[in-house]
């Protein structure tokens, strides 16, 4: 038994059995690194192919049939328009291309009117809104920042996009 002992330890006293442990010792830690940065990109993949099957039926779009101009991508991270439908914590706007898009109020999120800060409740119907947040992965958008722009205010015309010169 003490000859067994004495193997072992001389074993472990080498140089070489040091150097065998800390590239098994790297590897390993290489390998917990990977692993986290699958278990991240499956995570992200995972919230991206949620949203995307739920693209066309949260954005009221049909397939060949496009709504939006010439790209046929709406404006997923926010809304301008005119609130339609307030069931709390959710409201419906009508977004200036005739579309309505689900608004998520969260805890965090600012409600302004002019300068002041207002709650959801105060929100009521045919208010003009522009609303700033980020798509959730039911094709909502989670509301960061709610303002409700003042009565006889012109709604803002959507961005220009210069047609395309034909190559010759």
């Amino acid at each position: 038994m003490k000859k067994i002992y004495e193997d072992i330890k001389n074993v472990f006293e080498s140089k070489i059995a040091f150097r065998i442990l800390c590239v098994l010792g790297v590897i390993i830690v290489s390998l917990l690194i990977f692993s986290a940065g699958v278990t991240v990109g499956f995570h992200k993949a995972s919230f991206g192919r949620a949203w995307g099957d739920n693209y066309e039926h949260n954005f009221g779009m049909r397939p060949n049939h496009p709504m939006f101009g010439q790209d046929n991508f709406p404006n997923a991270n926010g809304a301008i328009g005119k609130i339609i439908k307030i069931t709390l914590p959710t409201i419906i706007v009508q977004d200036k291309d005739n579309t309505e898009k689900v608004v998520l109020i969260k805890d965090d999120t600012k409600i302004q009117k002019m300068m002041s800060i207002i709650k959801p409740s105060d929100l009521a119907t045919d208010d003009f809104v522009v609303i700033i947040g980020s798509p959730n992965d039911q094709g909502q958008i989670e509301a960061k920042l709610i303002r409700i722009m003042p009565a006889g205010m012109p709604a803002p015309l959507p961005p220009q996009v210069p047609a395309p010169t034909p190559i010759q």
